[in-house]
C-alpha cells in the first residue's frame, strides 16, 4: 500500500482507537456500578428484612443521612393527626387499578414530634374521606414500615397544591411546612401491609425495587466496542483490496 494510503488511515485508525478506549473505559466503569449496586442492594435487603427496630431519637433526626437509615425497619408509637392527612398521587397502584393516591399521615409521638408516615395507596375513586369512613384510625397506635428519605423531584414533576392537600411527591419537609407541623422528621415511614376495613389503604406497596442494569449497560458498551472494530476491519479490508487492484492496474 502506498505510503500516501497508509497515511490518509492514521486519522480514521486514532478516532478507532479513542472511541474504542472510550467505550471499554465506560464498560469498565458499570462493572464498578454493578459491584457496588449488588452491595446496596444486600444491605437494603437484610435492613428491610430485620426485625423492626426502635426508632432513631428526635434528637438526632437532623444529623441522619439517607444512607444510614434507608429502608431500616422500625417500629414507633403515637396517633395519626388525621385532619392533617395529604395525598401524593402515584401512578401504579396494584393490579390494575390503575393511578391513585398515597395517603400520608403525621403520626405524633409521645414527645410531640412528628413522623409523616405512608400508610399506603388507595385508588383514584376513594380519594376523598367520605369515600373511605373506615380508613381514619383513632387513639394510639405500633405503627412498623421502613424509613424512607424525600422523593426529589425533576423537571417534569407537577407543582403541588397544598390548599387541596395534594403533593407529587413524598417530601416530608414541604408538606411539613405546608401542614404547620413544627417538630416534623426529615424522612417518612412507609407502613407495612395491615389489616384495615375496606383494604385501603393498601401499604407495603413501595419497598425494596432497586433497579439493577449495570451487567446489561456494560455489555452494551463492550458490544458497541466490538462492533466498531468489525467496521474498521470490515473498511481496512476493502481499502487494502482497492489499492492493491490499483497496483496490479
Amino acid at each position: 500500500m502506498p505510503a500516501s494510503a497508509r497515511k490518509g488511515l492514521v486519522v480514521p485508525l486514532l478516532f478507532a482507537f479513542a472511541a474504542t478506549a472510550l467505550l471499554v473505559g465506560l464498560g469498565v466503569w458499570q462493572l464498578h456500578r454493578l459491584t457496588w449496586k449488588e452491595e446496596l442492594i444486600a444491605r437494603i435487603a437484610a435492613r428491610s428484612a430485620a426485625a423492626p427496630q426502635e426508632l432513631p431519637d428526635p434528637a438526632s433526626w437532623p444529623r441522619l443521612k439517607p444512607e444510614d437509615y434507608e429502608y431500616q425497619h422500625v417500629a414507633l408509637r403515637g396517633h395519626f393527626d388525621n385532619a392533617k392527612e395529604v395525598l401524593v398521587f402515584d401512578t401504579s397502584g396494584p393490579g390494575d387499578v390503575g393511578p391513585g393516591y398515597l395517603v400520608l399521615t403525621p403520626l405524633v409521638l409521645a414527645s410531640g414530634d412528628q413522623v409523616i408516615v405512608n400508610r399506603g395507596f388507595v385508588p383514584a375513586a376513594l380519594a376523598a374521606k367520605s369515600a373511605r369512613p373506615k380508613t381514619e384510625i383513632e387513639g394510639d397506635v405500633t405503627v412498623t414500615g421502613l424509613m424512607r428519605p424525600p422523593q426529589s423531584r425533576n423537571f417534569f414533576t407537577p407543582a403541588d397544591d397544598p390548599a387541596k392537600g395534594l403533593y407529587f411527591t413524598r417530601d416530608p419537609l414541604a408538606i411539613a411546612a405546608h401542614s404547620g407541623l413544627t417538630h416534623a422528621a426529615r424522612f417518612v415511614v412507609d407502613e407495612d401491609k395491615t389489616a384495615i376495613a375496606g383494604g385501603w389503604p393498601a401499604g407495603s406497596l413501595n419497598g425494596v425495587n432497586i433497579p439493577n442494569n449495570h451487567f446489561e449497560y456494560a455489555l452494551t458498551w463492550f458490544g458497541i466496542a466490538g462492533g466498531l472494530w468489525i467496521v474498521v476491519g470490515g473498511y481496512l479490508l476493502r481499502t487494502w483490496r482497492e489499492r492493491r487492484a490499483e497496483a496490479k492496474g
